[in-house]
């Protein structure tokens, strides 16, 4: 489904990853942990288009997608969060989804009829209520921003999606229903994630397997378990070794 072989990049003198190789099945489901300024972010934003690698390469379905700018990989079905919400901030939650839901800006700028239903169905499952559907993004609370964060990639039906650190500033109940809708739409979707998140407990249920990465280089690969149970990982990132 989506493939990254030896992806490098450097910013000045600074080696951000290098020759990061992955593999991500149809439904399949990848954490990416690491502590802060390993390269985890890094590799979405090349994974995604926003950078471009010094070297290696990235394809989708078995088809390179190195030359597709963003919105091209968004429509083949790669599509991500990010840390930092980006909504639209002069727009409601309910025009946020529905504008991700648009195949192109003509139909919303001729204001034809709109079925809004889609719309209702992915801010529901994200937890968001009726009345939050009229708010503008500034004023809901960091856990909501998350929210409509996750819903707008959600509105583009992706194939793929990175989550990067979904879970941040949401509580116990909200990571609950999150992860619950996760789990579901892989089974009913398909959907292979890739997810980086320093909450290991929430990402537990969630992978296959887990890559770590530490000063822009791959140091394990493997099931949860082995992972977190390796010195070197427990060293370089859990603080334990």
């Amino acid at each position: 489904m989506l493939e990254a072989k030896d992806l490098s990049k450097s910013f000045g003198g600074l080696k951000a990853l290098q020759q990061v190789t992955l593999r991500a099945e149809f439904g399949h489901s990848v954490g990416i942990i690491g502590p802060n300024g390993a390269g985890k972010t890094t590799l979405f934003n090349l994974l995604t288009g926003e950078i471009k690698a010094d070297s290696g390469h990235v394809s989708l379905d078995g088809m390179s997608i190195d030359t597709e700018p963003i919105h091209e990989r968004v429509k083949l079905g790669l599509a991500r969060t990010y840390q930092v919400p980006r909504p639209f901030a002069e727009i409601s939650v309910r025009e946020n989804i529905r504008v991700s839901m648009m195949e192109d800006n003509l139909k919303y700028m001729l204001r034809v009829a709109w079925d809004d239903t889609g719309e209702q169905e992915i801010a529901e499952s994200v937890g968001f209520t009726a009345q939050q559907l009229d708010q503008l993004p500034s004023e809901l609370a960091m856990g909501d921003l998350r929210k409509l964060e996750l819903a707008r990639t959600l509105a583009t039906n992706p194939k793929v999606l990175l989550l990067d650190e979904v879970f941040a500033g949401l509580t116990y109940g909200e990571i609950e229903h999150i992860s619950n809708l996760l789990i579901e739409r892989r089974k009913t979707h398909g959907t292979t994630y890739l997810i980086v998140s320093h909450d290991l407990k929430a990402l537990q249920p969630l992978v296959d397997d887990v890559l770590v990465i530490h000063g822009g280089n791959v140091i394990k690969k493997g099931t949860f378990d082995e992972v977190v149970s390796d010195p070197q990982v427990q060293n370089a990132y859990l603080g334990t070794g």
